[in-house]
């Protein structure tokens, strides 16, 4: 496909004089559409077309089998629940977790790219392309009952705090989508209750089914509600789009194969969350064990 004449019109559009503060803003939509003008010319670099932006792309297309499974799932849930003469067909299913998380991405992404296009003008430094993966999982990753009023702050919060603070991207120790779900739960804790999950109840109210996850039924030892199988395929109730292991598993198939993710990063955080997970359970036992003990010997 002939794109010159959109060049051109990038060409033309460029600004210049009073206009150059827009710099920024401008070289984040070319360089969306076209390889930087801007190269290296001198030192030892490797010449690649796959940039920043081409790599961020892959990420969120590494996504959407998750995403697409969580809208249906969504409204798989919800008709699950809903008295009905007939079940819900598979493009009803989708099309009612579609319009539950098209608004939820769409506040996404406007609050997430305003504040770093903000903050990129006033440091007069490039913006950066990190949000168009962040902004897509942060919608993800909460409930679907989550009010989009509080989903903006959550957003705000953790562009300004989780990364703008620190420097921007490649300077910020925390992920973002992480920082959002982190504050979430601890500034609006009822919505985001630790044990429950939240099935959409009508279409544009915050109305919601609460029951106890599969890991909260084995917490108290009753015999969880959802098979293996269930839990595998992902229909069950949670997140957004995070309760299917087989479609995170082929965005996670895509990062490795494309080189975008290392296996080594991804085993360390199963290892590493699973001896933690351990850990305290072992100190959990330890404790339960001293504290009965101390109870038997304060009685005799």
């Amino acid at each position: 496909m002939n794109l010159k004449w959109l060049e051109q019109w990038f060409e033309k559009i460029e600004p210049k004089g009073k206009w150059s503060w827009l710099g920024s803003t401008y070289e984040a939509f070319h360089t969306f559409a076209f390889t930087p003008k801007v190269v290296t010319r001198q030192g030892s670099h490797i010449r690649d077309a796959v940039d920043m932006k081409r790599s961020i792309i892959v990420v969120v297309i590494a996504l959407i089998p998750a995403l697409l499974f969580g809208m249906w799932n969504i409204g798989y849930q919800h008709f699950l629940g809903a008295p009905a003469s007939s079940p819900a067909s598979l493009w009803d299913c989708f099309w009612f977790g579609l319009l539950r998380m098209l608004p939820m991405i769409a506040v996404s992404y406007i609050v997430g790219l305003a504040i770093e296009f903000a903050f990129a003008q006033y440091r007069g430094h490039e913006v950066n392309e990190g949000f168009l993966a962040t902004g897509l999982l942060i919608p993800m990753i909460v409930p679907v009952t989550t009010p989009l009023w509080q989903l903006a702050l959550a957003v705000a919060f953790a562009v300004i705090i989780g990364k703008e603070v620190f420097g921007g991207s490649g300077m910020n120790f925390l992920n973002p989508a992480l920082v959002a779900r982190a504050f979430l739960f601890f500034a609006y804790p009822t919505h985001m209750s630790g044990d429950k999950v939240w099935i959409a109840a009508k279409m544009w109210g915050n109305d919601a089914i609460a029951g106890a996850t599969p890991m909260g039924e084995l917490a108290t030892g009753a015999h969880p509600s959802a098979s293996a199988l269930d839990m595998l395929i992902g229909t069950i109730p949670g997140s957004s789009c995070e309760t299917s292991f087989i479609a995170i598993a082929l965005g996670a198939m895509l990062l490795l194969f494309t080189g975008i993710a290392s296996w080594r990063i991804m085993l360390s955080v199963f290892v590493g969350g699973g001896l933690m997970g351990l850990l305290f359970n072992l100190l959990s036992i330890f404790n339960f064990q001293f504290t009965s003990s101390c109870r038997s010997t304060t009685t005799s």
